[in-house]
């Protein structure tokens, strides 16, 4: 598992899904500063990488969800990796909105749920939580049995790990922030007077950075 977890950091490191600058950070959309910018939707332009991560996620799921009936991906980051794990797996796929249609059939979620189904839900990336669980609590509201979650990349949030315990929803990643630190130090991506001030970043990310402003 270590190894698949310093592999996938590579090539996301590799093809720019994740971006490193704790001189300069990244502004998020909340408003937060950031050393780091991930965008895992960029993998899917690479058909060595896509694949990697559509195996990594059908084995996770064999060997830590071997139940699932159906795959659920989060809206918009998720949505085609997910149906590429469903159709390895020959499973059904639909994808969870971030908010309801206002128009049609207004749905939330879209593709054929069904009451009792035991369903995985497949995230791009974790950040805070948030808009992960509100799909998980989407499909649990219309009767789904959510089994758990299964995400590309994990900042490792300490808010966000307890959210998921409160939620009693399991989360498994394929890499974490961790290893690829770890990794991006090894291969003089960074240097290593920056470790400190990016560690310090995933535990007070709400916080940090307002000495750069």
């Amino acid at each position: 598992m270590k190894n698949n977890e310093n592999t996938i950091a590579s090539l996301l490191l590799q093809c720019k899904a994740i971006k490193l600058n704790p001189e300069k950070p990244f502004h998020w959309a909340s408003g937060w500063l950031s050393p780091i910018y991930c965008d895992n939707r960029k993998t899917l332009a690479y058909p060595d990488i896509r694949n990697l991560i559509k195996y990594s996620f059908a084995d996770l799921i064999k060997e830590k969800y071997f139940s699932t009936e159906a795959i659920a991906g989060v809206a918009t980051g998720a949505i085609a990796q997910g149906a590429l794990v469903a159709d390895m797996l020959g499973l059904p796929f639909m994808y969870v909105r971030s908010e309801a249609k206002g128009h049609g059939l207004e749905n939330l979620i879209e593709g054929d749920p069904k009451p009792g189904q035991k369903v995985v839900v497949i995230e791009d990336l974790i950040s805070t939580g948030g808009s992960s669980l509100k799909a998980v609590n989407a499909l649990r509201q219309c009767g789904c049995e959510v089994l758990g979650m299964a995400a590309v990349f994990t900042y490792g949030f300490p808010g966000a790990q307890e959210s998921f315990k409160q939620a009693a929803c399991t989360l498994y990643t394929l890499s974490n922030y961790e290893a690829m630190l770890e990794l991006a130090l090894e291969t003089g991506y960074i240097k290593k007077e920056n470790m400190e001030t990016l560690s310090e970043w995933r535990h007070s990310p709400e916080t940090w950075g307002r000495n750069l402003q």
